[in-house]
């Protein structure tokens, strides 16, 4: 059964750092495209960041220029670098796993889900 895990969450100040991790088992992330979503409370389930299994990239701008994904897939892993966090950074952030790079950066649907890890950061 495929499963998607993240971790790496925590909380920072403003300013800080922090680095989540996505480790894939059950399928071969180098087949998918895979990407970070984000849902802050009250609101939608917001699109952040995107790599595709063909070099693909896609990122919003508000974390444009602070946010970097990366993937290994030798580990099968995937990874959310920010930087300069913000107070309206602060969600509970998923790793999603789609063989459509199109539908997981425009419809927000994705095959698999992780179940989240909480980002906070304070002002």
């Amino acid at each position: 059964q495929a499963q998607l895990v993240e971790s790496g969450g925590g909380s920072v100040q403003a300013g800080g750092s922090l680095r989540l991790s996505c480790a894939a088992s059950g399928l071969d992330i180098s087949t998918y495209a895979m990407a970070w979503f984000r849902q802050a409370p009250g609101k939608e389930r917001q699109f952040v960041a995107a790599r595709g299994f063909n070099g693909a990239r896609a990122i919003v701008d508000s974390v444009k220029g602070r946010f970097t994904i990366s993937r290994d897939n030798a580990k099968n892993a995937v990874y959310l670098e920010m930087n300069s966090l913000k107070p309206e950074d602060t969600a509970v952030y998923y790793c999603a796993a789609d063989k459509s790079f199109r539908r997981l950066t425009e419809s927000a649907l994705s095959d698999y889900w992780g179940q989240g890890a909480q980002v906070t950061v304070s002002s």
